[in-house]
């Protein structure tokens, strides 16, 4: 049984934390394909960070901001949506790095690998943590107006173009925290399920964001604890506990 440390129990629930309130605005904005399509953009990254001997982090971080960016650039210029936008960006990005990486490899970049933590990315990931969260909580407002009608938020003073981009930045951020313990492959359940089983139980932005936070860090820390007590990687067992609490909020009437 490998044992989980303080450290990454703490590393681990910041992350959870980010990925539930990040989650919420995800599932409004109607990104549930689009956002779990975007953490594979990280897969070549990896690889490629591998390759040249840096943390992987490093690389899917990089290669995360460049997606945000190229699909927020493509879908002003285009007009094409951004499901669609990420859905060509996530199929390049998938075929790129599976040729760039080896079996092994692969298997972790997929499915997560928690490994040992060091000070410098347990300092650093939480740092990344914390900037999600007071982006979130901060621009909260300005998120949910532009989401109702971007024209009431043009005339209110907000940039909403560059609220998008912000948005997209951060969602990318949110991500790269959750490589170590879910993969790309599965990064994306964790900002979906949670905010998804919130939005039946919760009346209000407010009850939005305590219930995805509640299913993203239970669904962590109980998935972490279960895969380091069989040696199995973390994201699978995460993502079944996340999974497991939604089927049960179907249980409950939506709220009126």
């Amino acid at each position: 049984m490998t044992p989980v440390t303080i450290s990454a129990l703490a590393l681990s629930v910041g992350m959870a934390v980010a990925a539930g309130l990040v989650g919420c605005f995800a599932v409004m904005r109607r990104m549930t394909l689009a956002a779990d399509a975007i953490s594979h953009v990280a897969l070549p990254g990896v690889a490629l960070a591998i390759i040249l001997k840096l943390h992987p982090v490093v690389g899917a971080l990089a290669m995360l901001l460049v997606g945000a960016i190229l699909i927020w650039t493509l879908e002003n210029r285009t007009g094409i949506s951004t499901e669609t936008i990420t859905g060509v960006v996530f199929s390049v990005a998938l075929a790129v790095g599976a040729m760039l990486s080896s079996g092994e490899e692969l298997l972790e970049a997929l499915f997560g690998a928690p490994g040992n933590l060091t000070n410098l990315e347990l300092a650093a990931g939480l740092i990344g943590a914390a900037a999600v969260i007071a982006f979130i909580l901060s621009a909260r407002n300005a998120l949910l107006v532009s989401l109702v009608s971007p024209e009431i938020a043009l005339t209110s003073g907000i940039n909403v173009s560059r609220l998008n981009l912000l948005f997209l930045l951060t969602f990318a951020l949110t991500v790269a925290l959750g490589l170590r313990y879910l993969g790309v492959l599965l990064m994306g359940s964790l900002i979906i399920i949670p905010a998804a089983t919130a939005r039946r139980l919760a009346r209000s932005l407010n009850g939005m964001f305590i219930y995805a936070t509640a299913v993203a860090v239970t669904s962590t820390v109980l998935g972490s604890y279960a895969a380091a007590s069989t040696g199995r990687e973390s994201g699978p067992f995460i993502i079944t506990v996340a999974g497991a609490l939604f089927f049960l909020s179907l249980l409950r009437s939506s709220p009126g």
